[in-house]
């Protein structure tokens, strides 16, 4: 068989896949395309060797198709500190486990300057609960309204959730259903009371782990391109099969 058969052959068995395909998936993705080309590049150049023609240059662009779908996947760096204007994702905590975090606390007495059981007082309890799930914080409270991502209103406001009211003298952890749990001064302990602040009291809701509700969605994000990675893998192999076969063929 001629080189000038074996790919036109190639080329109209990916054209039968790619039908096959159309009609019993979504169109393929870019990476999923890289991936096949790259396939098809590659038993190419096998194929060309086998009947002497040389190889092709599609080779190297494969490789380089194989590269950047690499680092497209790869993670992106995170840190277990809080910091200014971006959530700490590192420890891989969420709202909810804040609040489940300092619930643990409930009944604590407040103590000016405390960051133990034996007593904490509101930024003790803040810094101590993030301390307890891998987040770096600060110890003060000014320096606590600065961290993380800002949320507009209460009415946005999620689990795990910090409000500081104006003046910054005092911090609370929302714990959602119009609840807030704080350490309120001398004479309490940390406890769970309805919330008192408006929006109008409020200097700043601060947003330092991903909420619940967005854990779930990047969740459900990742398993959405783990699944489609997997049908871009399961189309390479039909193709990759196919070739198989029509090498086999023209070498026997």
């Amino acid at each position: 068989m001629s080189i000038d058969a074996v790919l036109s052959r190639i080329s109209e068995i990916r054209s039968q896949i790619e039908t096959l395909q159309g009609g019993a998936t979504a169109p393929a993705t870019a990476g999923s395309a890289a991936a096949s080309s790259a396939a098809a590049s590659t038993f190419a150049d096998a194929l060309a060797t086998e009947t002497g023609a040389g190889a092709r240059s599609g080779t190297t662009t494969g490789a380089a198709a194989t590269t950047a779908a690499a680092a497209a996947t790869a993670a992106p760096a995170t840190s277990v500190d809080a910091g200014r204007g971006t959530l700490a994702t590192g420890s891989g905590a969420t709202g909810d486990a804040v609040v489940a975090a300092a619930e643990k606390y409930l009944g604590v007495p407040y103590v000016f300057g405390g960051e133990t059981r034996a007593g904490m007082d509101c930024s003790g309890l803040v810094q101590t609960v993030f301390k307890d799930l891998g987040v770096t914080m600060p110890r003060v409270v000014p320096d606590q309204a600065d961290m993380g991502v800002a949320v507009p209103s209460l009415a946005q406001a999620q689990p795990g959730d910090l409000i500081i009211p104006k003046g910054e003298q005092h911090i609370v952890i929302y714990v959602g259903d119009g609840k807030v749990l704080h350490a309120p001064r001398p004479g309490k302990d940390v406890r769970i009371v309805d919330n008192w602040y408006k929006d109008s009291d409020i200097a700043t809701i601060r947003r330092i782990v991903p909420s619940g509700q967005e854990a779930a969605a990047t969740s459900a994000a990742q398993v959405a391109r783990t699944a489609g990675a997997s049908s871009a893998t399961n189309a390479t192999d039909m193709q990759m099969a196919a070739l198989q076969s029509l090498f086999a063929g023209s070498a026997a």
